[in-house]
């Protein structure tokens, strides 16, 4: 088609003028309700503008699989596409799995998480004063091995994992227990040593027997031959294959592979409480308080959010050449997944606002007459002319657009010139639509609110300052 068209500019060289002037297709608008096919084509450009080498996306919704894809490639030199079915490092998504097998442990009476470190670890820094439940909060105050956001020379080389907690729970605590919350990698570490010295199992045949085999999931602990590569960039270079951490270093911590598809089965099974019993999976779920009586916005590799008045439960993980990001809605069994093979390509915004869409309840009443951004830029055209279509208007807004109102108002907006206007939010407010509008003219762009009862009538539109 691109030789076609280049023959006809030659042969008539006003069209290549018609080609160059075209402009180029509308990106897709993030959707502001819970669409499929528009979080599909938003997704997919915004995965285009951030560059990434290759993304999984899963979304669950009311403990149904509601959308499923891969974006881009599982390498960056290769032709190999990413499905949902691609294994990824997942990184700190893994620190999931050890708490909930140690609840597991709990349950079966062969622990609890309020045992201090001492039990199996004496010789480490006030290990006596340190319980199960602080590693896995991050409120130990031990020091964090790996805070730094790349590969560095010390995780280039093997190491055994009881020599990392010695050194890095050895050394003097960073804050007193319980009085500050601090992400630790070192205490999961622990938390899954703790798991093998206990069950007497290793700590992978624990996650295979326990979780993944129960629940039809492919995860491992070690790369399957068929498996997304990490990617790295170096300043404002391109992307490249990245180092993979030395054996020893993620153990417990960030050691998991697994696909977006096996990720919705754990979501799901956290959302139901498959996997513990009631009071480990509110334990699971119910933030930790520091000393102070403050909320630490964690429990035991989850994150406590709330996102449209539901709460939710979240982790990132980071992982040489690999950057995931995991939400659960346990009210309604809904989860977003997504695994991007990409460590610099930062999911966590785009991860967020799926979130939202996911717990968005859509009150707002069906509306006769044209969509919002129309209808409002209708009005402000008819506002800059200085003529209203008062038929459109409800009763409080055409006594509110007076003759003096109106005149006003073609003054201050007619040499603004024409308006693009964007809807940026919706809900129900008095039985009618309330939508937040972002709306461009030539040289500004300004913020509006536009109410609508059921029969199509605008009774607001009131511009922002």
């Amino acid at each position: 088609m691109l030789a076609i068209a280049l023959v006809a500019c030659r042969e008539n060289p006003s069209k290549l003028d018609d080609l160059a002037t075209k402009p180029a297709p509308a990106k897709p608008e993030a959707p502001i309700t819970f669409d499929v096919a528009a979080i599909d084509a938003w997704v997919a450009s915004q995965i285009e503008d951030r560059g990434a080498v290759g993304v999984a996306l899963v979304i669950v919704r009311d403990g149904k699989t509601v959308l499923a894809k891969g974006y881009g490639k599982q390498r960056g030199d290769a032709a190999e596409p990413v499905t949902v079915d691609t294994p990824f490092a997942i990184g700190s998504l893994s620190k999931q799995f050890a708490c909930v097998a140690a609840y597991m442990l709990a349950d079966k009476g062969q622990l609890a998480m309020t045992d201090p470190v001492a039990k199996w670890y004496p010789q480490l820094t006030r290990a006596a004063d340190i319980t199960l439940a602080d590693v896995g909060g991050h409120t130990s105050g031990y020091r964090d091995y790996y805070p730094l956001d790349y590969v560095d020379t010390r995780l280039e080389k093997p190491i055994a994992p009881d020599e990392l907690i010695a050194r890095y729970a050895g050394m003097p605590l960073d804050f007193e227990p319980r009085t500050r919350w601090s992400y630790s990698n070192t205490g999961f570490v622990i938390l899954a040593r703790v798991v093998e010295k206990v069950s007497g199992m290793p700590y992978g045949k624990v996650l295979e027997d326990w979780i993944w085999r129960p629940l039809g999931m492919t995860a491992s602990l070690v790369r399957p031959a068929q498996a997304a590569t990490g990617h790295v960039s170096f300043l404002i270079d391109g992307a490249k294959p990245a180092p993979l951490e030395a054996d020893g270093w993620l153990f417990g911590a960030g050691d998991i592979w697994a696909s977006a598809n096996d990720l919705a089965k754990w979501d799901l099974a956290i959302a139901d409480g498959k996997l513990l019993s009631p009071e480990s999976h509110r334990a699971l779920r119910t933030e930790r308080m520091l000393a102070n009586g403050r909320g630490a916005g964690y429990t035991c590799g989850f994150q406590v959010h709330v996102h449209n008045h539901e709460t939710t439960l979240t982790h990132s993980g980071w992982v040489g050449g690999f950057h995931t990001r995991n939400t659960i809605i346990p009210r309604t069994r809904s989860a977003v997944i997504l695994l991007t093979n990409d460590e610099y390509t930062n999911i966590a915004a785009l991860g967020y606002q799926l979130a939202e869409l996911v717990t968005a309840e859509d009150a707002a009443p069906a509306i006769a007459g044209p969509p919002a951004a129309e209808a409002a830029r209708d009005l402000i055209l008819q506002l800059q002319r200085g003529a209203l279509d008062r038929t459109k208007l409800g009763d409080d807004l055409n006594a509110y657009f007076d003759d003096a109102r109106v005149a006003a108002s073609a003054a201050k907006l007619r040499d603004l010139g024409p308006p693009a206007v964007k809807v940026t939010s919706r809900r129900e407010r008095g039985a009618m639509e309330v939508t937040s509008l972002s709306i461009t003219f030539a040289s500004t762009t300004r913020s509006a609110s536009m109410f609508r009862s059921p029969d199509g009538k605008i009774r607001q539109l009131l511009f922002a300052h």
